[in-house]
């Protein structure tokens, strides 16, 4: 800043107001400058942790599973505190070793064929003395033929019988024959077999339609899509009452799980659609009830949810979707969401590295860790040892989360993971109330699966009616998986029983359905 000297006050208490003046102005512009220059170094690590997090979730390993105790602590960081490295050092991780896996017998129930592989009878002689062998023994190997399926026409006839006495009379006659058997699609020639194997083909094993077309003119016969597309809408509309019990017996559970993922449906009313999923039971065929329904919407609306639940007002684990909270069930958050905004967060620390985000996740690894111990307690021990062993756990990271609150930058990914984990606390904590709680949503997420999966493959539908055919057809597949049910037999048995006794659906329930 430049001064005129002749423009100076010759007064020196003047002077030295101006200077006072000078000087607080220099150290405001200066302030004003370190705070432009910490915000641009905030939002340059901000793009930072994003372009590495980018980088980490693309070429990086995609398990979130954690160390063994031995190797998470190496160089730890100068910004860990006394609490931190104390927790670090009561690490108890218990890390599940893998055995080398094994070749398991092929099944005892496969028909099998002898291939006697012998020597030339020229042979069979003692090389030195030429005296005959006898044999010592043998050896044997197994391997397994594919046999591909093939298909077959079934002939019904019905013979047609008349009076001969009637006739020589001049009366006329009654003909009488029997009566068609009930199949699922009158006047088709689809049986209950063909359809469940079309159905198995798409919904299990991701197979689009136009790929079955293709598959059966291979082996001749000429099957169009469309022709299928209308079985499958058909096959739908028989199972939809079966859907609608077992949707009863799934809103009649004290805990249920929930997710929803985006769908496109061509002739939609909006770009984006919903399938959402809601479950009960676990991955434990033991359990008597497991059941997985989807639900198809064009929106994500709470509305969705609250429509489907209607009035449910049991536990229900769901992710951080606020739209879950509109309905009347008692939410449940999940501890693999909140660490997996940790597991963002270390990935982008230094590999050799140890910082306060290793202490979120050695807490977090303890309360997994007792899961383990706890698959097959009972609901009651379950219960007694989480409020026992995990509850001092959940107190000791919800401490810690507060303490670190205000200590870290909101917006870097550990201030982010701290954010959205007090902001999910409470509904975590939740799982300690009952036994029959899960520490996570994971059950829905396997759930959701297997239909990514299968859009990958088949992409998108066609209309509205199509995607809530899927959501019917979906359920009743992965519903037949959850309860170890193979699933081309449990719907060929579906729709043949509804054809025959459409009123009487409690045999098919997974848990009374009759198992070959």
């Amino acid at each position: 800043m430049k001064f005129n000297a002749n423009s100076l006050p010759n007064d020196p208490e003047q002077l030295k107001q101006m200077l006072l003046e000078l000087q607080q102005r220099m150290d405001k512009e200066l302030a004003q400058k370190d705070n432009e220059l910490v915000e641009k170094d905030a939002a340059y690590q901000q793009l930072l942790e994003r372009y590495n997090l980018k980088l980490a979730n693309e070429y990086g390993k995609k398990s979130e599973k954690m160390p063994g105790a031995d190797e998470v602590f190496n160089e730890a960081e100068s910004v860990l505190d006394d609490v931190d490295k104390k927790i670090l050092a009561d690490s108890n991780i218990n890390v599940i070793t893998k055995t080398k896996p094994k070749r398991k017998p092929l099944p005892a129930s496969l028909p099998r064929k002898e291939v006697l592989v012998d020597i030339d009878e020229s042979d069979k002689v003692c090389d030195c003395c030429q005296s005959p062998l006898h044999k010592m023994g043998e050896s044997s190997s197994e391997a397994l033929e594919f046999v591909p399926a093939h298909i077959k026409v079934i002939k019904t006839i019905r013979p047609k019988y008349t009076c001969r006495q009637c006739e020589r009379n001049g009366t006329e006659s009654v003909v009488k024959t029997a009566l068609m058997p009930a199949t699922p699609i009158p006047k088709s020639i689809a049986t209950p077999s063909l359809l469940s194997q079309i159905i198995s083909c798409k919904y299990q094993f991701g197979l689009p339609l136009y790929r079955q077309e293709t598959m059966f003119s291979d082996i001749g016969l000429e099957l169009s899509r469309q022709t299928m597309s209308s079985w499958m809408l058909r096959s739908a509309q028989l199972l939809e009452p079966l859907y609608m019990r077992l949707k009863e017996v799934l809103l009649a559970e004290p805990a249920i799980f929930a997710d929803e993922t985006p769908l496109k449906v061509i002739n939609a009313e909006k770009a984006t659609s919903y399938m959402w999923v809601y479950c009960c039971g676990s991955d434990r065929l033991s359990e008597k009830t497991n059941i997985v329904l989807y639900d198809y919407h064009n929106s994500r609306a709470a509305q969705c949810a609250i429509d489907f639940l209607d009035g449910y007002q049991g536990y229900m684990h769901v992710d951080g979707y606020q739209a879950y909270g509109l309905t009347e069930a008692r939410l449940v958050a999940c501890l693999a969401h909140i660490r997996r905004k940790f597991m963002d967060a270390k990935k982008i620390q230094a590999k050799s590295r140890t910082g306060k985000v290793d202490v979120a996740l050695n807490l977090i690894g303890k309360l997994y860790g007792l899961e383990q111990q706890l698959k097959d307690k009972s609901i009651e021990d379950r219960f007694n040892i989480r409020q026992s062993h995990a509850k001092p756990i959940v107190k000791e990271l919800h401490d810690w989360l507060i303490n670190h609150k205000d200590k870290i930058p909101p917006k870097s990914k550990l201030g982010e993971a701290i954010s959205y984990s007090l902001n999910q606390f409470d509904k975590f904590q939740r799982y300690l109330e009952d036994g029959r709680l899960s520490i996570d949503n994971n059950r829905a997420e396997r759930a959701i699966k297997p239909f990514v999966i299968g859009r990958k493959a088949w992409l998108f539908s066609n209309t509205c009616n199509g995607a809530h055919a899927s959501a019917i057809l979906y359920s009743i597949v992965e519903t037949a998986k959850a309860n170890g049910i193979v699933v081309h037999d449990y719907i060929s048995q579906c729709l043949q029983h509804i054809a025959e006794q459409p009123n009487n659906l409690e045999p098919l329930l997974p848990w009374n359905i009759q198992r070959g």
